[in-house]
């Protein structure tokens, strides 16, 4: 048994890990059952693709608008005490709304101010979230920790709580809402634990302006980094215009119904935890590049797969190839980018970062939207065949340097 711990969970990695590790699956099995709820919820107060797109999308735009923001008050502020008054106050929001939707129906306008005030309290928490982890583990194991942080998000947000969600929202809307909040405030006391260390003071007083700049002007001269933040952007465009529409392809396309979607989305976990599983194996004896490579390529087809099935089941193993591709690119890009990133720069240039991952989704998602409504529920899915195969075809090569960002440098 203590040889089967060793290898998921590591000694070395230390007892604050294990706090926030613990914390990443309270978490993740709030953050899961809204990820069927959500959804869901509005699918039941308006068939408008227009609207259900804008769910989406207003949970990810406080990125665009506080990001750089956050990233400023990350390398300034106790980052532990951040998160836990960041996440304190989303579980807050949450009661509100529970209490909001045992009172009877709601309006749809109700539903989309909360997901904007959601989404501007997970941009606080999770640009400064990330942070804690290369100040309690050695860069030398940033990728086996990030691979179990990742594992937590797969079993616990994708494959356990989303069936979770849509049987608990079949009992009735407000309950898994208030279930998430309650997730959400165990997990902020778990970070709350930690034992973090102080960064170093700074010799000068900082302006928000300049720090901002500071974390640009990093991220921007340093070559792999950039050109890894610019693919983030292009390939999250064409994702977030296929994914802001899918639960009406499950629904009118594939005719699955709320349990069904819950399944669905947990088929992506699936191919993550077999990831998982082989992660270590595949970092031992694949390249970076290659694996990136295989990951985008995936990605691509998983795109070109959901527009042409009308197949639940056919649907369900290309839901499967996505979890599996997502997982891999997801912990190599970040442990490549957390090894990078000086500590003291880790919350600007990782604002910066997200920036572009969010705003690749919001573009996306908003995009995603006009072409289910001027040309069907499957175009967005051809958008993102089509781009992403065109964005692969011009950084095929380039991938080879964004991959070993951080390991071939000092």
């Amino acid at each position: 048994m203590s040889g089967l711990r060793e290898r998921v969970l590591p000694r070395r990695l230390g007892h604050d890990y294990s706090l926030l590790l613990g914390s990443a699956w309270v978490s993740n099995i709030g953050d899961g059952i809204a990820l069927a709820a959500g959804p869901l919820l509005m699918a039941s107060l308006t068939r408008d693709p227009m609207l259900i797109a804008a769910a989406a999308l207003l949970q990810r735009l406080p990125w665009l608008l506080f990001g750089l923001y956050a990233g400023v008050l990350a390398d300034r502020l106790d980052r532990k005490r951040m998160v836990v008054a960041v996440d304190l106050a989303r579980a807050l929001v949450l009661v509100f709304f529970t209490v909001a939707l045992v009172g009877g129906p709601v309006h749809v306008g109700l539903v989309l101010a909360v997901m904007f005030l959601l989404g501007t309290a997970e941009t606080f928490a999770d640009t400064a979230s990330p942070t804690l982890l290369p100040m309690v583990v050695d860069k030398a194991d940033l990728g086996i920790a990030n691979a179990r942080l990742t594992a937590a998000y797969l079993t616990m947000n994708q494959l356990v709580a989303p069936p979770i969600g849509a049987a608990l929202f079949a009992v009735g809307t407000a309950v898994p809402f208030g279930t998430q909040a309650v997730c959400v405030a165990f997990g902020a006391l778990l970070v709350g634990r930690m034992r973090v260390p102080g960064l170093p003071e700074r010799s000068e007083p900082s302006h928000v302006r300049r720090d901002i700049a500071e974390g640009f002007r990093w991220l921007w001269a340093n070559g792999p980094v950039r050109t890894l933040a610019l693919t983030i952007l292009a390939f999250n465009v064409t994702w977030g215009a296929a994914w802001s529409v899918l639960v009406l392809l499950a629904q009118d396309r594939l005719g699955l119904g709320p349990v069904g979607f819950g399944v669905l989305t947990t088929a992506i976990a699936v191919g993550g935890l077999v990831s998982t599983a082989a992660y270590d194996w595949l970092e031992r004896r694949f390249s970076l590049a290659a694996l990136m490579r295989a990951c985008l390529l995936t990605e691509t087809l998983v795109h070109l797969g959901l527009a042409t099935t009308t197949s639940a089941a056919v649907a369900l193993v290309v839901m499967v190839a996505f979890g599996m591709e997502a997982f891999v690119w997801g912990t190599t890009a970040r442990a490549v980018r957390q090894r990078a990133v000086p500590m003291e720069f880790q919350g600007r240039v990782g604002s910066v970062y997200v920036l572009g991952l969010m705003g690749g989704l919001v573009v996306g998602q908003a995009l995603g939207g006009v072409l289910a409504s001027a040309w069907g529920v499957t175009a967005p899915f051809w958008f993102a065949f089509v781009g992403s195969a065109l964005l692969l075809a011009l950084i095929w090569r380039e991938l080879a340097r964004i991959a070993h960002a951080g390991v071939d440098e000092p």
